[in-house]
């Protein structure tokens, strides 16, 4: 039998950071089933109820793993310079989204491969809120043809669909033309090929007037709630 004898020197941040290293460490090198919490606690340092003391099960531990491992991907990609087309801005973000999770095939599978309704991860909500401000964009040039939250949520599903079936595959079958065909389906479905002309149709007129809505003063917030009502209305018809 084998004892590991806990670190005590630092503070409990420094114990909870120790072990998310280890943990992600082990999920890289190994895959989720390298994660237990015999060898987190042997690769930390610490035993094992104090996993159970800092996340509560391993469940907690995981989730932490995985806003740490995301949180660099999260970085880059929203301190990247902006490309002056707001639609190639989102091709570039699509490829960054694939690379880190073909990269990363434990971690990404980790984060996306077991959707919980209404029970995502911080970074998860902080890419999807990444993935919002592109969106946005587009809708505020005027080439956004469907609405703002329909297009972000096929992106998405898209992006994460297509990336966790390259994962599944050997990397000698991947084919690399996969993800750019479905990049350019997914944006043909959701953007314009130019900018909206002085007279769109309804729905393109309402998904742009809808993204800069928050800039007017104009109207009370009572007024600036109900047109945002009969705009997202349009735009989802």
């Amino acid at each position: 039998m084998c004892f590991v004898r806990e670190v005590t020197v630092g503070t409990r941040s420094e114990t909870r950071d120790r072990i998310v290293r280890a943990a992600t460490d082990l999920l890289a090198e190994g895959g989720r089933t390298a994660v237990s919490t015999r060898a987190v606690a042997a690769a930390a340092g610490v035993q094992a109820p104090t996993i159970y003391r800092q996340f509560g099960d391993m469940g907690g531990l995981l989730r932490e793993v995985a806003s740490f491992g995301f949180s660099t991907y999260l970085r880059d990609k929203t301190m990247r310079q902006r490309d002056d087309d707001p639609v190639q801005d989102l091709r570039r973000g699509w490829d960054a989204h694939v690379g880190f999770g073909l990269a990363n095939p434990a971690l990404y599978s980790l984060m996306y491969g077991e959707p919980r309704p209404g029970a995502s991860s911080p970074a998860v909500v902080a890419a999807a809120d990444v993935l919002a401000g592109l969106i946005r964009r587009i809708a505020e040039a005027g080439r956004l043809r469907v609405g703002e939250e329909r297009a972000a949520h096929l992106v998405h599903a898209a992006g994460s669909g297509t990336t966790l079936a390259l994962i599944a595959l050997p990397e000698g079958r991947r084919d690399p033309m996969l993800s750019d065909m479905a990049r350019e389906a997914v944006i043909a479905a959701i953007t314009t090929d130019a900018p909206a002309p002085a007279t769109p149709g309804p729905v393109g007129a309402a998904v742009a007037l809808r993204a800069v809505l928050p800039q007017t003063s104009a109207l009370t917030t009572r007024e600036r709630a109900l047109l945002q009502e009969w705009l997202d209305r349009i735009a989802g018809a």
